[in-house]
């Protein structure tokens, strides 16, 4: 005959262990996620009141996205004056290409 009694279930310690990570993760993650929400709802407030504004404002962000964008690309695609000079050593007994061209 069996005289081993059954291990009584420990889920209660499993519930405690999940209430304290979520309590845990509650106090971490609250004020950013109130700021967050704050932070919208003061947005949408402001909007509710003055959205002809707000709208200029938007069409000014957009342009001047663009602007800032045309110009830095046009800025990265100019030709370079003549050739670079970098500085590396040469090989000894042989002439530097690259200053030879750049002294002429």
């Amino acid at each position: 005959m069996n005289t081993r009694r059954p291990r009584p279930s420990r889920s209660g310690t499993a519930w405690g262990v999940g209430a304290a990570a979520v309590a845990a993760c509650a106090l971490c993650c609250a004020g950013p996620i109130l700021a967050v929400l704050g932070g919208l709802g003061a947005v949408f407030a402001v909007a509710a009141i003055w959205v002809p504004a707000l709208a200029v404002l938007a069409l000014l962000a957009a342009v001047a996205v663009l602007v800032v964008r045309r110009r830095r690309r046009a800025s990265n695609c100019r030709a370079g004056t003549g050739p670079v000079v970098l500085g590396l050593p040469a090989v000894p007994g042989e002439p530097d290409d690259i200053t030879a061209r750049a002294d002429r």
